[in-house]
Order: C-alpha cells, then sequence, then structure tokens
C-alpha cells in the first residue's frame, strides 16, 4: 500500500511539473501566438520592485526574452560596436553564461527601433541567435558555446527601419524568414547541424516583418506566412509553395494567430510608392512635380545612396518611358513585383487600408475565394502590434491605447471601442495567461486586464523604463525586457 501510495504521489507530482513548466521558446511563446495554456497563477500586481524575483542589468534592445529548459536567453547591445546573447537560470536570475560578438559600422536604424530587436529561439539544447551582420547562430543552451552558423545577407533597408527578424521552430528545424528590400527569402536549416533543408526565393515580396507560424491540417503541417499582397501555405517538409490567398497589402509587419487551422490577421499598411513620392515632394531636392528621380530616392534615403542593385530591380523595371522618372502607374509597377501586383497605391485617397480578417488554410494553389472565412475593414488595426487571439476573441490594441475585441467566428466587433488606462505608444503585442491579458506601453506601465469580452482593469504596473519588447511567461512568472533590465515578476 505505501508502495502504491509513494508511486501515485510521484506520478501526479511528475504530471504537475509537466502542467507548469511550459516554455516559451520564440518570440510571443508556442507558435508565436502570445497564449500561455498554463493553469499555474501569473502576478496580477507587480512593478520594478514589488513582486520582483529578481532582475538583471542589460545593454540596449527591443527583442523578447524567451524561455526553455530552464533558462531565459535574452540579446543586448554590449556597446556600439558588440552584441552580446545571455542566459540567466529562470529561478534565481543567476547569469549562466553570456557571449558577445563584435560588430562593428552598423547602419543606423529608426529612433524607435534598436540595432538589438530580434528575439532569439530556444530549446532544451540550443539557443538560435540572429543578428544582421552575423547570420543565424546556434550554441550550446548550458554552456554558449557556438555549435554552427548560417551567412544570411546582411538585409537591406531603404528607409533605415532596420532589422527585427527572428527565428522560428518547427520540429528539428529552425526557420527564417528575411524580407528586405534586396533579397528577401526563407530558409529552413536542421536545427542539429545547421544545413539548409529548403529555401524559397521570396523575390515576390517587399519588406515585411511578420513572423511565420505553423497550421495543422488535415493534409499536414503547413508553414503560413504573411506578406505583401499573399498570405502563403509552406510545405514545412520541402519548402514548396501549397496556396496562396491574395488577400493581404504592402507591407506586413504583423504576425498572424493560428487556431484550429484558422489563421487570424490584422493589417495596416499603405503603399510604397506613395511613402517615396510623399518623400520626395518633402526632400530638399524634391520639386513636387508629382515624380520620382533617382537623385530624389537618393536624398530620402538616410544613409544617403540608394544601391544600384535595388535600382535595378525597381526603378528601372517601373521606367517604361526611360524618361528617368517615375509617376503614374510607373510608381506601381517598379515597387511591386510584376507576379504580385498587390495593393496598388499610387492613386489611393487613403494614407493606408486597415483590416481583420480570417483564412482558412490548406489547400492548393490560389485559395483567395474558397478560404477567405471574413475580412472586414476597421480604422483600429496597428501596423506593428500582432493582434491575441482567446476564448473565441481576437483583441486588437492599437498605438495610443486604443482596445477593440472582434468575434472570431464572424469578425463582428465585441462591444465599443476602449482607450486603456495608459495613453502612449504600443510596439510589445498583448500576450494571455491565467485569465489575465498583459499589455506593455512604451512609457513602461505594464496594465493587466480580464480575458472577456468586457473592459475589466485588473492592475497597472509602472516597471520605471520604456519597454517595446513582448514579455514572456513561463513557470508562474512573467519576464519584462525594458529597454535597460530583464525583470522577473511572480511570486
Amino acid at each position: 500500500m505505501k508502495i502504491i501510495d509513494y508511486i501515485t504521489c510521484f506520478i501526479v507530482s511528475v504530471c504537475a511539473a509537466a502542467v507548469s513548466a511550459e516554455d516559451w521558446p520564440q518570440f510571443r511563446g508556442p507558435n508565436s501566438s502570445g497564449v500561455s495554456t498554463s493553469k499555474v497563477t501569473l502576478p496580477t500586481q507587480f512593478n520594478s520592485s514589488d513582486n520582483v524575483k529578481w532582475s538583471a542589468n542589460l545593454g540596449d534592445g527591443i527583442g523578447s526574452p524567451v524561455v526553455a529548459n530552464g533558462k531565459v536567453f535574452v540579446a543586448s547591445m554590449i556597446d556600439d560596436d558588440h552584441v552580446g546573447l545571455h542566459a540567466f537560470d529562470a529561478a534565481s536570475g543567476k547569469e549562466i553564461w553570456a557571449q558577445q560578438w563584435h560588430t562593428p559600422n552598423l547602419i543606423p536604424v529608426h529612433k524607435t527601433n534598436s540595432q538589438c530587436a530580434t528575439t532569439p529561439a530556444a530549446d532544451d539544447d540550443r539557443v538560435y541567435f540572429y543578428f544582421s551582420t552575423l547570420g543565424l547562430i546556434a550554441l550550446d543552451a548550458s554552456t554558449g558555446k557556438q555549435q554552427w552558423k548560417h551567412d544570411i545577407p546582411t538585409p537591406f533597408f531603404v528607409f533605415r527601419w532596420g532589422p527585427a527578424m527572428s527565428p522560428t521552430l518547427y520540429k528539428d528545424k529552425v526557420i527564417f524568414l528575411q524580407d528586405d528590400d534586396l533579397n528577401p527569402s526563407i530558409v529552413a536549416l536542421h536545427r542539429e547541424t545547421g544545413e539548409v533543408a529548403w529555401r524559397d526565393d521570396r523575390s515576390d515580396q517587399a519588406v515585411n516583418y511578420s513572423h511565420p507560424v505553423i497550421s495543422k491540417t488535415d493534409s499536414g503541417d503547413e508553414i503560413i506566412v504573411a506578406g505583401t499582397g499573399m498570405l502563403i501555405g509552406y510545405n514545412p517538409d520541402t519548402g514548396e509553395r501549397k496556396w496562396h490567398a491574395r488577400v493581404l497589402l504592402r507591407n506586413i509587419k504583423t504576425t498572424p494567430v493560428v487556431e484550429n487551422g484558422i489563421v487570424y490577421i490584422s493589417v495596416q499598411s499603405g503603399g510604397i510608392a506613395n511613402q517615396w513620392l510623399a518623400s520626395a515632394d518633402r526632400a530638399e531636392t524634391g520639386d513636387s512635380n508629382g515624380k520620382l528621380s533617382k537623385d530624389e530616392m537618393h536624398a530620402i534615403v538616410p544613409s544617403g545612396r540608394v544601391p544600384d542593385a535595388f535600382f535595378k530591380k525597381t526603378f528601372d523595371r517601373g521606367d517604361l518611358n526611360k524618361d528617368g522618372y517615375l509617376e503614374g502607374e510607373e510608381l506601381d509597377i517598379a515597387f511591386l513585383h510584376p507576379d504580385n501586383f498587390a495593393g496598388a497605391r499610387f492613386d489611393a485617397k487613403e494614407a493606408a487600408d486597415e483590416y481583420v480578417m480570417a483564412v482558412r488554410s490548406g489547400g492548393i494553389g490560389d485559395v483567395t475565394e474558397s478560404h477567405l472565412l471574413w475580412k472586414h475593414p476597421t480604422k483600429y488595426t496597428d501596423h506593428i502590434v500582432s493582434p491575441l487571439v482567446s476564448n473565441g476573441r481576437m483583441l486588437l490594441i492599437k498605438g495610443g491605447g486604443i482596445r477593440t475585441v472582434f468575434d472570431t467566428k464572424k469578425g463582428k466587433s465585441l462591444g465599443r471601442q476602449t482607450r486603456i488606462q495608459n495613453t502612449c505608444e504600443y510596439f510589445a503585442s498583448p500576450i494571455v495567461g491565467d485569465g489575465k491579458i498583459y499589455i506593455a506601453g512604451e512609457n513602461g506601465v505594464v496594465v493587466v486586464l480580464e480575458d472577456s469580452n468586457e473592459y475589466k482593469v485588473l492592475a497597472k504596473n509602472d516597471m520605471g523604463d520604456s519597454i517595446l519588447a513582448t514579455p514572456a511567461i513561463a513557470d508562474g512568472s512573467l519576464f519584462i525586457r525594458t529597454r535597460s533590465k530583464l525583470i522577473c515578476v511572480g511570486k
């Protein structure tokens, strides 16, 4: 009887440990959804000192922390010429190891971005880290020793938005998507060796910052990528494009959420042609003649010089009459791929389009008509903050702190828009766990809402430092990356 009791207790304790030890292995956690399914109680009220289990000083960065096998991994700029990756014990905050790399001559990025804007991905054995001038590196999770390195072309962004791409995990592969202005592609590498499993040239894409997500369908798993003009479903074993839905806009920065084979998307995007033309007309060399020249393009680009390779793939293609100017439809021909003429915008009356939508995954070929479940225009999407799907609701947070909730079945708005009690800019995406939604503002305040149809504020927590990174949830704790610290909050 005692043996049986012992075995029973052992089984119960193991099961409890399995439930509580949920990892947060990549950007926005499991499948980049922002959802923690752990039943462990999460903190509600906290600040920079109250209910803080531990904190660690870091260099600048806005990439999120990730948690795997009891370790927290986060990146930071050590100084202007060095980037670092840190591993901490999740329970105690003790630094297990830190690695740094020399990264001189970095191209300046947008003021709201950081040179260190990407989020690592981690499993029990390795942590996978991307940096713009280093490529993708795999390190031993326990020691920090480099295991392999895969070179990736340094991304180029004509408007100096800067890199913010992060690796994604799928079975024995690590997936990396980079949609920049020169060499857009997606690649799958074997986690153990770094060898290329497959690659897809995405030259029909413009700049996007969306992360790949996984959908399970009756015909097998799919890697779903939101990009210029199209939502694409990839075969995860071969990299073949299985299907596409022409439902999107020009530049996609938000990451979709997949639930039960349905892809939920919130996007806000304008046309790059409008942006070029408007910027040129404001530039010192611009003459407000409704035309765009190469000299004007050079003048607007913050780096001061547009590479010839970019002109070749854009300007030279669009200049149909070879007069040295782009105007009218030539602008769209230049900045939109001929096979993906999505979001033609040179004559658009509005600065941007904004939609929420749901697309059924699966299928073959063009599924635009057959798989689009619903799509609604709205003024309340954000171009950076990704949606949160939980309990049949799709939550949006727009810059300034405007909260909107939609029903996932039909996309109908549930109640009126509400400005949450923290008016500021938002770059971190909302996350949910233990019935609580955490929304981190740039001003360092984390608002906690009840996960329900109603707008109910549970707490407002001031962390004392700006937050642009999406927090992580693991083992009953909240891991918050501010511009200068990593803070573990919990009881």
